[in-house]
């Protein structure tokens, strides 16, 4: 990382950066902020530390809005797909970020054509948050269709957040940087439309390496917007769903509707993701198992077991041993 950014070490665009930041409405946010987003950011030094590619936090990050970015990440999905949308696409992800923002979830997305648009108009229809995260500066203005709809986000109790100075253009590397900060400032992330190759397919994948839930919409055999989708359900890098329930469910921290949900015995797994849930049962009490041995018990991927058994770990329902890892006594 140092090599690709040691070109600009000695520029000192300080005061010209934060002149234009001002002008469009911006303010910078560092971690020693209170809105810092610290807690879903230390995914990226944990995955960094399992040597994942790229997983660089941010040392600051561009935030046009009012909300606070911290509040905004504390329980939010990413609606990600493709820019070349269908109709069926874009419906689905509109009515998807509706429900989910009318339930209080923030919904983060790309603020690309196609998709990403759907989804953010889709929260504001609800009066809900959502965040824009850009692969350019938040004063760009990119995509110039979607200018009247950044600024809606900004304006409307949502945020347009870039970790890219002021007057940073639009490029694609950009954009496949920024994919993570998308996958890690969320607690999940849904495809809806994806080629076989694409940003959101990218997104998904970052996320899954992270540990973060990744769920897709299935959509006709004969669309070529589907293929992405099929493929991740397909290879069990994906859980299939098809409604807001199915998605707040399968996230598992917000759990469903509170009329659904208060008739059920209420249990500290509740929160755990199906994936959490199959790795902290495949562990023993009293004896330490090692992550293949969880693997195998779960019939999780063993990349994913070490991805999730830290997280457990973290949120108190395992412990590292001697010899691998066990249930906290508490957890049981």
């Amino acid at each position: 990382m140092l090599k690709v950014t040691e070109a600009r070490r000695d520029y000192d665009l300080v005061s010209q950066d934060f002149a234009r930041a001002a002008a469009a409405g911006a303010r910078l946010v560092v971690p020693e902020d209170d809105e810092w987003p610290a807690w879903p950011l230390l995914v990226l030094d944990q995955a960094a530390g399992r040597g994942v590619a790229e997983a660089v936090p941010p040392l600051a990050l561009w935030v046009a809005g009012e909300v606070a970015l911290g509040t905004a990440a504390d329980r939010a999905v990413a609606i990600v797909g493709a820019r070349a949308a269908t109709d069926y696409g874009e419906h689905h992800a509109a009515e998807f970020a509706y429900g989910l923002a009318g339930r209080g979830v923030p919904v983060f997305s790309g603020a690309a054509y196609g998709i990403d648009g759907a989804a953010h108009r889709g929260a504001l229809a609800a009066e809900g948050v959502t965040v824009a995260v850009l692969g350019c500066a938040v004063d760009n203005g990119y995509p110039a269709g979607h200018i009247g709809l950044l600024n809606r986000i900004a304006g409307s109790g949502g945020a347009v957040i870039s970790e890219y100075p002021p007057g940073t253009p639009p490029a694609r590397h950009r954009f496949l940087v920024r994919n993570r900060l998308i996958a890690a400032l969320t607690e999940g992330t849904l495809v809806v439309e994806a080629g076989r190759r694409s940003g959101a397919r990218n997104t998904a994948s970052t996320a899954g390496a992270l540990g973060k839930v990744v769920m897709a919409l299935p959509g006709p055999v004969s669309s070529g917007m589907s293929i992405g989708c099929h493929e991740l359900i397909r290879d069990a890098k994906a859980t299939l769903v098809s409604t807001v329930d199915e998605v707040l469910e399968t996230v598992g921290r917000f759990g469903l509707a509170e009329d659904t949900v208060s008739s059920r015995p209420k249990r500290r797994t509740d929160r755990l993701g199906p994936d959490a849930l199959r790795a902290f049962e495949a562990l023993a009490v009293r004896a330490d198992r090692s992550d293949a041995e969880v693997a195998a018990e779960s019939g999780l991927p063993l990349r994913r077991v070490r991805a999730l058994l830290p997280e457990l770990e973290i949120d108190g329902f395992a412990v590292r041993g001697e010899a691998g890892w066990r249930r906290r006594k508490e957890s049981a």
